[in-house]
């Protein structure tokens, strides 16, 4: 009886143990050394042009050498990636989902996915839907990164939804970095600021090491995107030699869109 007892012991804790092993909870995840939330404008604001300028500049970060090597040298050498477009508070969408880069091949494929979507668009900017959308994305991933970023990419100041600076706040509480690429191409128009880069620094961007690099001509739109990519792979934040700093500006209102879309339907 003794022994039978100790037999059935040894069997239950043998079950113990499998079922642990095949616990998703009990594996060791894959090591990152950076989880990044690609945020891309698809509102209205943004023309075809710019659209597809904004494409071409991350499908090709992702096939630069440069970025390639960046990875490579990492603390693990691989990083996790996934690709969202976003335009009003409803309006978020995973274009490609997360996938780990750690080697040439990989990084090529996930450019090509990019690339190949067809471009869309959709009403209202919201900057604080794209935020919350994304940082809940650092859920679905099934990897442990050293560093979550969110890069957000836009036109225009936040115009529905939560305030930006609350679902900013919000992110940074839970340790994620947002870096920004305000996209300054146009004459400031009704529902345009003419000093996006200062509402994207007070309002925006924050956490450990965060910055952002203006776009402000076209010519440099794609370049200004592979740098930003090999930044934020590399760690080098405002370190960076091409960031651009604006040199004591009066603080940004980050109501100011929303005062604008309000005085629109009021006249």
């Amino acid at each position: 009886m003794v022994r039978s007892g100790c037999m059935r012991l040894v069997a239950g804790l043998a079950l113990v143990l499998t079922a642990l092993v095949a616990s998703p909870r009990a594996r060791a995840q894959t090591e990152v050394d950076l989880a990044l939330v690609l945020a891309v404008d698809i509102s209205f604001s943004m023309d075809t042009e710019e659209q597809a300028l904004q494409r071409e500049g991350f499908a090709q970060a992702f096939r630069s050498p440069l970025v390639h090597e960046a990875i490579r040298n990492g603390l693990v050498g691989r990083i996790a990636v996934t690709y969202m477009e976003w335009a009003g508070s409803a309006d978020q969408k995973v274009i490609v989902p997360w996938t780990i880069l750690d080697n040439s091949e990989g990084l090529m494929a996930f450019a090509d996915r990019i690339a190949s979507t067809p471009l869309s668009r959709a009403q209202r900017t919201s900057i604080s839907g794209a935020i919350d959308f994304a940082a809940r994305l650092f859920e679905e991933l099934d990897a442990s990164p050293a560093r979550r970023v969110i890069d957000v990419s836009g036109d225009g100041p936040n115009n529905q939804g939560r305030g930006v600076e609350q679902a900013r706040n919000d992110a940074l509480a839970r340790g994620i970095t947002i870096n920004g690429l305000p996209i300054m191409l146009r004459k400031p128009g009704y529902l345009d600021i003419p000093d996006l880069d200062i509402y994207y620094r007070d309002c925006v961007i924050g956490g450990q090491g965060a910055f952002m690099v203006p776009v402000r001509e076209r010519d440099q739109f794609v370049n200004a995107i592979k740098t930003k990519i090999l930044l934020e792979i590399a760690d080098l934040g405002p370190r960076g030699p091409r960031i651009e700093r604006i040199q004591n500006p009066p603080r940004a209102n980050c109501l100011t869109g929303e005062m604008q879309w309000r005085d629109r339907w009021n006249n």
